[in-house]
């Protein structure tokens, strides 16, 4: 059933977005067509979560910020297989949800910067998607979006009308880059990694980005 609700809702979505500005995504084989996936963009805007479903082949599971887990859009949100996070947190219930959605095969979308960026630089990276590819072995599939801090940037309630796009990277698997002599090095390597990829493919789209500042 949820399946059937998913498509309803998103070709509603996309229908919103084609009248906001529209929408383009670049090179979605990225994707894996199955098996568990963690879908990691860039986060600008409110926008993005509904974005990267509209342009993604696969139905995605969401990581959230459980602020948002509230009144009816926290029970549309759940419905369509969003699940709370507690930010600054050591959230192990949201972890469990996230491993056990991608060791079933699924496609999870986590912000590897856990907040919202200015569209100028990159956050620094949670290593909470370190910790979860580690443990599933599922690719992790870069993402860079280009739009959407114009069409309702954060801080702010008015949506504008602005094109966007959406550039997907080639997957990373954790096995790839952990070759350190500790978990630590590893887990730095890996985020490292999965930065580079983020602040390349953004300037790709469009988007050139600072790296984050512990980095410069």
């Amino acid at each position: 059933m949820r399946g059937l609700w998913y498509l309803i809702v998103l070709q509603l979505a996309r229908f919103v977005y084609f009248l906001i500005g529209g929408y383009r995504g670049f090179k979605k084989h990225n994707v894996p067509r199955s098996g568990g996936v963690i879908i990691a963009p860039i986060h600008l805007s409110h926008l993005d979560p509904p974005l990267v479903a509209c342009v993604t082949r696969r139905q995605l599971r969401f990581m959230a910020k459980e602020e948002l887990f509230k009144g009816a859009l926290g029970v549309l949100i759940r419905s369509l297989g969003a699940f709370p996070v507690k930010r600054g947190e050591g959230d192990t219930e949201s972890i469990r949800l996230a491993i056990g959605a991608l060791e079933a095969g699924e496609a999870v979308l986590m912000f590897p910067e856990g907040t919202r960026g200015d569209g100028k630089s990159l956050g620094a990276l949670n290593k909470g998607v370190a910790m979860i590819a580690k443990r599933t072995g599922a690719p992790v599939v870069p993402i860079s979006i280009n739009g959407t801090h114009l069409a309702l940037p954060k801080g702010s309630t008015k949506l504008r009308r602005a094109p966007f796009r959406i550039r997907f990277g080639e997957p990373l698997l954790y096995s790839e880059v952990a070759k350190g002599a500790t978990e630590k090095e590893n887990r730095e390597l890996f985020l490292d990694e999965l930065t580079r990829r983020l602040i390349t493919l953004s300037a790709e789209n469009g988007l050139p980005l600072a790296m984050p500042e512990a980095d410069k």
